[in-house]
C-alpha cells in the first residue's frame, strides 16, 4: 500500500462517519508498533510529529523511517508534520517525502493566520501534500513547556479562515487540551456543531490523550474526522517498560516498547471506530 495523502484518509473517514487517530511517534519502535497496530485492525493511519519534539527525533533520521513505513504498509498511511511553526521546516518535511504538514499560526491574529497559512498552504500544494492549519487555541502546549488558556474558536472566524486559505483540515479549539488534563475536558460540544454546521473541512481535535470514549464518540458525530494522541501512547510506553525493567538486553526492550505502542493504538483506533474500515 503506497504513502497516502491525508486528504483521502480523512476524505473515507467523512463519507462513513468515523474518526482517524493521527499518532505521535518519536522513535522506529513507536512508528512500528503504530504500523503493526493498524494493519491488524485493518485500520487507516497517520503517523506523525510536532515540530517541537525534534529536538529528541530530528526530523532528518525520524522522517525518513516514518515515510518508509507507510510506504511498506499494508494499509494506507498518511505521515504528517504537526504543529509546524517555521516554513524552514514544513518545508524539510515535503522534501523528505510527508504527505500532509499542519501550520500553526494560531498565535497570530486572524489577519496574520490567515495570511501566514495561505503562503504553507502554496507551499504543500507544490509537493501535493495535505495542508491542516488551526483557528483558535488549543491549552497547554505539544511538550508541556507552556501553559496556554483555551481560545475557542469563532463559528465566523473559522467560515472567513477556511475560505480565505483553501485548507484541506482545520484544527478547532472547544476546550480540548494539549498533554494531561486537570479533571475530566469540558468540551463545547455546541461550539462544535455549530462550527461543523458552517464549514466544509474535516475538523481536527487536538489534545486527544484524556478524552473519555463518550467524548471521541461525540465529538466523530458532530464531524471531528481526525484525533491527535501523543501523550497516551508515550505513557503506555513508559508505563510498560517501568513495570518490566530491568531488561537483560536491549532487543527484549525494543520489543516492549513496540507492543505498548501497538496496544495504545489499538485501543484508541477502536475508540475512534476506525477499525475494519478497510
Amino acid at each position: 500500500m503506497p504513502l497516502v495523502k491525508m486528504k483521502e484518509i480523512l476524505a473515507h473517514a467523512e463519507e462513513h462517519r468515523y474518526g482517524v487517530g493521527a499518532f505521535s511517534v518519536a522513535s522506529m519502535e513507536m512508528i512500528m508498533g503504530a504500523v503493526s497496530a493498524a494493519e491488524e485492525l485493518r485500520s487507516p493511519l497517520i503517523l506523525q510529529i510536532a515540530e517541537v519534539r525534534l529536538k529528541h527525533s530530528p526530523l532528518h533520521l525520524i522522517g525518513p523511517a516514518m515515510v518508509a513505513a507507510a510506504k511498506e504498509a499494508a494499509v494506507p498511511v498518511a505521515v504528517h508534520f504537526d504543529h509546524g511553526l517555521s516554513e524552514e521546516k514544513i518545508h524539510e518535511a515535503l522534501e523528505t517525502g510527508f504527505s500532509s504538514v499542519m501550520y500553526d499560526g494560531s498565535h497570530y491574529s486572524l489577519n496574520e493566520n490567515i495570511a501566514q497559512t495561505k503562503k504553507m498552504a502554496a507551499l504543500a500544494r507544490e509537493y501535493g501534500a495535505t495542508i491542516e492549519a488551526e483557528l483558535g487555541q488549543v491549552g497547554g502546549s505539544e511538550d508541556g513547556s507552556v501553559d496556554l488558556e483555551v481560545l475557542l474558536t469563532g463559528v465566523k472566524e473559522a467560515q472567513a479562515f477556511t475560505a480565505a486559505t483553501e485548507i484541506d483540515a482545520l484544527a478547532v479549539a472547544i476546550g480540548n487540551a494539549h498533554g494531561v488534563y486537570n479533571g475530566e475536558p469540558r468540551l463545547r460540544f455546541d461550539r462544535l456543531e455549530e462550527i461543523h454546521n458552517e464549514v466544509d473541512v474535516p475538523l481536527v481535535l487536538h489534545g486527544g490523550s484524556g478524552i473519555s470514549e463518550d467524548g471521541f464518540r461525540k465529538s466523530i458525530g458532530l464531524g471531528i474526522r481526525k484525533i491527535n494522541v501523543a501523550t497516551a501512547t508515550f505513557n503506555q510506553v513508559v508505563s510498560t517498560v517501568n513495570k518490566n525493567a530491568p531488561f537483560t538486553d536491549y532487543f527484549s526492550y525494543h520489543e516492549q516498547v513496540t507492543a505498548a505502542a501497538a496496544e495504545n493504538v489499538k485501543r484508541h483506533m477502536r475508540m475512534f471506530k476506525s477499525d475494519g474500515r478497510l
